[in-house]
């Protein structure tokens, strides 16, 4: 093939207890899934799910042992943490029932949506999209993908995330108010999922800021962790 300019590699995560990788697509996100979340961000009620999207190219990989190096983004003096469950799509579909939702599902593992909030705030003031917001780069770090068959129990496993050894979220992912098998359901009646898809699944309350120097720990419990450290601006 004759490209124009040579093409990026293709954005990968590594997958536990393996030197396979899993080649990512795209990145679907959920927005306010979690009741108590959606009430610190002024929300309430199960409302109807929305979903934006980060690049693909936002991932970060990392571990509890290797934490990921994740630059302070520019234009923002309000970083936030959100834990979440991440999904590995393995088979793709359009309008997938409910009930068949899980057998579309590869993987999981822990990840975190940084967010650039002062901007998020100032796009929903005027009604703009949040793609500066969400999408910025290494905004989303991920911890090694984990084979579903192996972790068949994640219904009501705890998920948390602490900073600099604090806690600061804590929740359970049957808190969710939208699970995962009508997440997945929900989303492909808007676009056809295929493999290699990610979905961030929603976070529980207690986001907040980070600045550089500090040392954030995702973990959800069944999956490996993630720690990630956030250094200075890059120059």
């Amino acid at each position: 093939m004759n490209y124009l300019i040579p093409p990026t590699p293709i954005p990968s995560l590594p997958i536990a207890g393996t030197t396979a990788l899993f080649p990512v697509r795209r990145i679907y996100c959920v927005g306010r899934n979690y009741a108590e979340h959606a009430q610190e961000m002024g929300h309430s009620g199960r409302e109807a799910p929305f979903f934006f999207m980060k690049p693909a190219d936002a991932v970060l990989p990392g571990n509890a042992e290797h934490p990921a190096a994740m630059p302070y983004p520019s234009l923002t003096a309000n970083l936030h943490h959100e834990v979440e469950l991440v999904v590995a799509i393995g088979k793709g579909g359009a309008n997938i029932a409910v009930a068949d939702a899980a057998s579309h599902i590869a993987a999981y593992a822990v990840g975190l949506d940084m967010t650039r909030r002062d901007l998020q705030a100032e796009a929903k003031k005027q009604g703009r999209p949040w793609c500066i917001a969400k999408g910025f780069d290494h905004s989303a770090p991920i911890g090694p993908l984990v084979p579903a068959e192996q972790v068949p129990g994640l219904g009501d496993a705890a998920i948390t995330l602490h900073v600099n050894g604090t806690l600061r979220q804590s929740g359970r992912i049957s808190d969710m108010i939208y699970n995962l098998a009508e997440t997945i359901a929900e989303i492909s009646k808007a676009w056809a999922l295929q493999p290699g898809d990610l979905i961030f699944t929603g976070t529980p309350a207690g986001v907040a800021a980070v600045q550089p120097g500090d040392t954030l720990l995702a973990q959800v419990e069944g999956l490996p962790a993630l720690a990630v450290r956030i250094d200075p601006a890059t120059p």
